[in-house]
């Protein structure tokens, strides 16, 4: 049985960082519908990744050449889409996680499958947060709504990799309670 080639599916590679990870209950983003989302961190190094990512959007542009032009005359030039590659260092510069990296949203209205490093089940929900590496599979197709026309990333599913330092500065209790003295816990 030959694997059938979908041009605007990409995995990506292993070194990519998961941030914002609303992976185990969607969340409402401005009232909208609620969805499951993460940020992928892929570093500018991983070439093979971001361009596997810019081939799908070319393809996701030529698949989508009706859904894009819509009413109009013809279709918008990719040039001027939102696409959903985006650059750390130009939009989150203040972030040392974004730094000498590319970006994508991705989302879904189903929950993604989420599977370890080897493609067993993950149940437990503290395994996965932002800052953990893996790989995602992600799919990029042409959307016009309410005059915005674009690209777009959907999630299909994860593969946690290994740990990485957590983002969004909140501690680990296990990290906050390791200490040798008791502090005056009891004075």
């Amino acid at each position: 049985m030959s694997k059938i080639s979908n041009p605007t599916k990409v995995i990506t590679g292993v070194n990519t960082r998961w941030s914002y990870a609303n992976v185990w209950d969607a969340k409402s983003i401005n009232g909208g519908a609620p969805k499951y989302s993460v940020s992928l961190i892929i570093p500018k190094s991983d070439t093979v990744t971001v361009n596997k990512i810019k081939a799908a959007i070319e393809a996701a542009y030529e698949e989508g050449q009706s859904k894009l032009k819509g009413n109009g005359k013809t279709v918008p030039a990719l040039s001027v889409l939102k696409t959903p590659l985006r650059d750390g260092d130009l939009e989150r510069p203040d972030d040392p996680a974004y730094a000498n990296a590319y970006f994508i949203n991705a989302n879904s209205a189903t929950a993604p499958g989420i599977v370890d490093a080897d493609r067993q089940p993950i149940l437990e929900r503290s395994e996965v947060y932002s800052g953990v590496y893996g790989r995602a599979s992600i799919n990029l197709y042409a959307f016009n709504s309410n005059g915005n026309k674009g690209i777009a990333c959907g999630l299909n599913n994860l593969q946690k990799i290994r740990d990485g330092e957590p983002l969004g500065g909140k501690s680990r209790a296990e990290d906050d309670f390791d200490t040798e003295e008791d502090d005056d816990f009891l004075d």
